[in-house]
């Protein structure tokens, strides 16, 4: 299946030694932003995040998380893989013919850093205000409730 994601159809470059090489992941002068911008990518993808929710609980096999997608053949999830391991979501080890995928969550606390938790404080921070002021303008326009004095004074 041919697409317009470079990373999902050319995965890797030839040279002209018919050496393989990986495409540099990021440019070190780039901004912070920028370095990002291959996670976002990475995490664009449903079956990408997928392949994440598996591995969450621990390293798993290439053919352990190709069985998981019947729809996808096993190069299809290996080049799924390599989009990860390009932005440095997924962290592959090699024990003898077994190739373990293990996820590597500081990519996605980098982008909670930079954009959640940005916007989330500031946002909560207001939520919070916004209650106690209409919490404190209900205490003082309204009046006891028809009963309400009658079950204070009982119990005091």
């Amino acid at each position: 299946m041919l697409t317009c994601d470079e990373y999902i159809t050319y995965p890797v470059a030839k040279s002209r030694d018919h050496e393989i090489k990986e495409r540099p992941v990021t440019n070190s002068s780039a901004r912070p932003d920028d370095q990002l911008d291959v996670v976002w990518k990475a995490l664009a993808s449903s079956t990408r995040r997928h392949i994440l929710d598996i591995l969450v609980d621990g390293p798993v096999t290439t053919g352990d998380i190709a069985a998981e997608f019947t729809d996808l053949s096993r190069f299809a999830v290996m080049q799924h893989l390599g989009v990860l391991e390009s932005a440095d979501l997924v962290v592959a080890q090699k024990r003898g013919r077994r190739r373990f995928n293990h996820l590597n969550p500081v990519p996605i606390q980098r982008i909670s850093d930079r954009w959640i938790s940005r916007y989330h404080r500031p946002m909560a921070e207001a939520m919070v205000d916004l209650k106690l002021n209409l919490e404190s303008e209900n205490s003082a326009t309204s009046s006891p409730v028809q009963g309400e004095e009658t079950i204070r004074g009982a119990s005091a």
